[in-house]
This record gives C-alpha cells, sequence and structure tokens, in this order.
C-alpha cells in the first residue's frame, strides 16, 4: 500500500478522534423534559382547578373566587335591600355562583388542547418567569375561545339554577322605582362568564406555585425535573 492511500485510511479515524476530543461523545440526545414536565403541571393544574370549581359550593364558599353581584347591583345594594329585596338578592348571588360551578367542567377540554400545543420555547420563557408564567401563558391562549364556548354553557346555566330570572326580577323593581338616579342591568351572561373564568385561573395558579415550592406536589418525573 503507497503512502498516498494510507493517508486517505487514516484522515477520517484523525479527524474524528478530534471532534470527539472537541465536543465529547456523540450521542442520542433524550427528549428535553422541559415541555413536557410544564404540560403535566398545566393539565395537573387544570383538572384539580375545574374539579374543585365544579363541586358543589366551589365557587360560593370559596371567598376568592366567590361571584357577587354585578357592579351595578352591588352599587345598589343597600336600597334593594331597603326595598324588601334582601332575600331576593341572596338567591340570586347563590343562583349565579351555582350557575358558574356547572359551567366550570367545561372549561377542561379547552384547557388541555391548548396544554398540548406548549412548545419548547414556549417552556423556556414560562421557567423563565414568574411564579404564575405557565397559568399566565395558559390565559393568553385559551381567553377567547373559553368565552366562546362559556358564554352559551353560562347562559344555560343561569338559566337553570333560575339566576336569570330572579336577578331580571330585581333589576326590573329596581328600575322601575322613579328618581332613584340608577338602572340595573339585567343581563348576566357576559359578567358571569367572565368572573368563572377569573376563578378558574386563579385556580390554577394555585396549583402551579404549589407544584413549584412542593416537592410532594410534583408527581410526575418530569415534573419533578423541572422544577428540582
Amino acid at each position: 500500500m503507497n503512502d498516498s492511500l494510507r493517508l486517505l485510511l487514516v484522515l477520517p479515524i484523525f479527524f474524528t478522534a478530534c471532534t470527539t476530543l472537541a465536543l465529547g461523545p456523540i450521542s442520542q440526545p433524550e427528549e428535553d423534559e422541559r415541555p413536557r414536565g410544564l404540560r403535566e403541571t398545566l393539565a395537573q393544574g387544570a383538572v384539580t382547578a375545574t374539579r374543585q370549581a365544579a363541586t358543589p359550593d366551589g365557587f360560593l364558599q370559596h371567598d376568592a373566587i366567590r361571584i357577587p353581584l354585578p357592579p351595578d347591583a352591588q352599587r345598589v345594594e343597600r336600597a334593594l335591600r331597603q326595598m324588601g329585596l334582601g332575600s331576593e338578592v341572596d338567591r340570586a348571588v347563590r343562583a349565579i355562583n351555582r350557575g358558574a360551578e356547572q359551567a366550570a367542567a367545561e372549561a377542561r377540554p379547552i384547557f388541555l388542547q391548548a396544554i398540548r400545543e406548549i412548545t419548547f420555547l414556549d417552556a423556556l420563557a414560562i421557567l423563565r418567569g414568574e411564579e404564575d408564567a405557565a397559568t399566565a401563558y395558559l390565559r393568553r391562549t385559551t381567553e377567547d375561545t373559553l368565552t366562546e364556548r362559556f358564554r352559551p354553557i353560562i347562559h344555560d346555566a343561569l338559566a337553570q339554577t333560575g339566576a336569570t330570572r330572579i336577578y331580571g326580577d330585581i333589576a326590573r323593581a329596581y328600575n322601575a322605582v322613579p328618581l332613584t338616579g340608577r338602572t340595573i342591568d339585567p343581563d348576566l351572561t357576559g359578567y358571569v362568564t367572565s368572573k368563572a373564568m377569573d376563578g378558574l385561573f386563579h385556580l390554577i395558579a394555585q396549583e402551579e406555585a404549589r407544584i413549584r415550592t412542593d416537592p410532594l406536589a410534583r408527581t410526575t418525573r418530569a415534573m419533578r425535573q423541572i422544577f428540582q
């Protein structure tokens, strides 16, 4: 074998050895755990939140997410009670929260669809963010869809619980009084839709914070790896 042929055979081995020394051993990289860990974190948060909100009194007995009367009715609540409508006001609040409770479970598939779409870059930004960064991402990517999906569900739920009728009666009774200087809008659907979403995202943020700070809340290997 002549010298030129030997050189041609040796050069590939030489360059491979140099590359290995410079870069380390070449191996098949494992799948990055960050997107998976965040998907699992948010999925756990969404399932926990929707389950909690959908239980009996899930909204009504939770001070942070309890839905009060709409703002225009709140401003005149004292006058309503003085008019003898106190029991109807209380019934309206209960019925409003029951409606949100009935609709809460419908949010779960919407949340889970958005969670499946988290990318590697999304994961990096979320991990570098605040303790509710994942929840903020979820809200940003689902709020429009939730609003569209929630409105008819809330509308039907409010009708089933009697909130629409009770609150409508209160609004008409108050609006019929002359010289009050204010009126009450009897439409509840948009208001309750917005407040119900606020409540669900609040619960998801709570669960995210718990997972970030409590090792026992990390129920999967990927979650444990990204929040070490």
